[in-house]
């Protein structure tokens, strides 16, 4: 028998690329979609063959029939408190109204359950959702925790920055930190979403590593010298996104403003995954940090 998969949000990178992971695993995919959404990107998905479900995301009714022959209900939608907390909660209402047995929200970040409120405002309105999700016996959640996506490495964050030849860290140089991979990510998500008997959360990591790590990972890929940089205190850190946060209140309405970025660096440097659950699906290969810089070049 057919597995059936709701997803929200396929037409997102992590979601398009989960939705991909369940086809070859041999589900039937449903895609929840709004209708301000990319008509390119809808047509991308029934190419492969998912069925398509125009929806409200305030509607519950429209979205309890949407999901209704689900065994689980993927969400990876992004946005802030209207989008993480209330159309995510409408969405789990629906899969509740329709009988779906498991809920995944749209966590994929590092351990928030490990930070203080106010330290990330965006995992503060996941660990909003999830007070919420525990509240609801009918259905089971599972949060699947990847640290930061392993793509941001190219990015010339502070962590590694290839303009500089610089390596940054808060704090301590042996620190190590979570990255996972959007395809690890979304093949991990594909069969936790597969499998019945899923814990309430799940931890990965494509790989952890240290500045000092880091470091001497750059210099092999490129040839070329990198310096390591202490960048502060992960306390110092913490009191300059709080000035930012404060001094740039229009950033509440953004996603990503500066300050967010700052929390997310702080995040990285304050909790990491443990115990990794990584073996829990062993055909799973979980990409190499040389793999990911490599592609940079």
């Amino acid at each position: 028998m057919t597995t059936t998969i709701v997803v929200a949000g396929g037409t997102g990178d992590l979601g398009g690329r989960i939705t991909n992971a369940l086809l070859d695993k041999g589900a039937d995919v449903r895609a929840l979609v709004r209708s301000t959404t990319d008509p390119a990107k809808v047509e991308k998905l029934v190419e492969r063959g998912v069925q398509v479900v125009w929806v409200d995301l305030s509607d519950v009714a429209g979205l309890a029939q949407a999901c209704v022959g689900a065994s689980c209900v993927i969400s990876a939608l992004q946005g802030l408190r209207d989008v993480i907390v209330d159309a995510q909660s409408a969405l789990l209402d629906a899969a509740l109204a329709a009988g779906v047995p498991r809920f995944i929200p749209s966590d994929f970040s590092s351990d928030f359950t490990k930070l203080t409120v106010g330290d990330n405002r965006n995992f503060d309105l996941r660990r909003e959702f999830n007070a919420h999700l525990d509240t609801k016996p009918g259905i089971a959640g599972t949060s699947i925790l990847n640290g930061a996506f392993a793509e941001l490495l190219t990015y010339n964050i502070p962590f590694l920055n290839f303009k500089k030849k610089q390596v940054g860290y808060w704090e301590r140089a042996d620190w190590r930190v979570d990255f996972t991979t959007m395809d690890n990510t979304a093949a991990f998500t594909a069969a936790a979403a597969m499998d019945s008997a899923t814990p309430r959360v799940l931890r990965i990591a494509s790989f952890q590593i240290s500045a000092n790590e880091l470091t001497a990972v750059a210099r092999e890929i490129t040839g070329e010298d990198f310096t390591l940089v202490r960048m502060g205190s992960r306390d110092e850190l913490a009191a300059y996104n709080k000035r930012e946060r404060a001094a740039h209140p229009e950033g509440e309405q953004d996603v990503y403003p500066d300050w967010q970025r700052g929390q997310y660096m702080h995040s990285m440097f304050s909790v990491q995954n443990d115990p990794l659950d990584n073996n829990r699906y062993p055909d799973i290969h979980w990409t190499r940090v040389q793999e990911v810089l490599a592609k940079r070049r």
